[in-house]
């Protein structure tokens, strides 16, 4: 496991390499310390580092816990990318616990994202994403997003790559004390990051070129 420490000063990274899994010659356990530079920041230099065949990111205060994770593996036996969904296939959602505002804006983000970006995807922002290895490095290493928005850019490029995508539902709670503020400048960052994910991925073509395993994108 390999935990991205995006320029905490909370302690967290001397907690996690104190525990026995940080520690021998081969630990099971590692800190990645990164300077602050935001969530997508963080995704990327820790997806561009993990050495699995399979490669998974999760979010820190498991809101979908570890007991998902086969739900992601088995997707990826016959797929290269899978996507965890807190929508599911009988129209639940597992958002529907997170505060009114906080649903209004999910919203609102799925309709743009989805007629300018990512097509149609359920649930996008979900923190819980799997990826063959050599498609996660191919994918993090397009990625120029450092925002929020990242998750709708790596979707992008996978489709524009042609990679098979899997959707797969998966449990999930919503844990407050999230320290995201919404507010005008954030408003106006994920709007100006939506808009650019399409133009500066333009010439971005099918995946055959580099000889990774892909399918046409729908």
């Amino acid at each position: 496991m390999l935990v991205v420490d995006d320029g905490s000063t909370d302690g967290t990274a001397e907690l996690v390499e104190a525990r026995p899994e940080a520690q021998g010659p081969e630990p099971r356990l590692r800190v990645l310390r990164r300077p602050h530079a935001g969530k997508g920041a963080a995704v990327r230099a820790g997806m561009l580092a993990a050495t699995g065949d399979l490669v998974i990111f999760a979010d820190a205060d498991l809101a979908t816990p570890p007991d998902q994770l086969p739900l992601l593996t088995e997707a990826l036996a016959d797929h290269d990318v899978a996507l965890g969904s807190r929508v599911h296939p009988d129209g639940t959602d597992r958002r529907a616990s997170q505060p009114l505002h906080r649903r209004a804006l999910g919203r609102l983000f799925h309709l743009l994202a989805g007629a300018w970006v990512t097509g149609n995807v359920p649930d996008t922002q979900c923190g819980f994403k799997g990826f063959r290895r050599d498609v996660a490095r191919d994918l993090f290493s397009r990625q120029r997003i450092e925002s929020i928005v990242f998750d709708a850019e790596i979707i992008h490029l996978s489709r524009r790559r042609g990679y098979r995508v899997a959707i797969v539902p998966v449990h999930w709670s919503d844990k407050r004390g999230s320290r995201m503020r919404v507010g005008a400048t954030l408003a106006l960052r994920v709007g100006l990051d939506l808009l650019r994910i399409p133009i500066i991925h333009r010439q971005v073509g099918p995946a055959r070129d580099r000889g990774l395993a892909a399918d046409p994108a729908p």
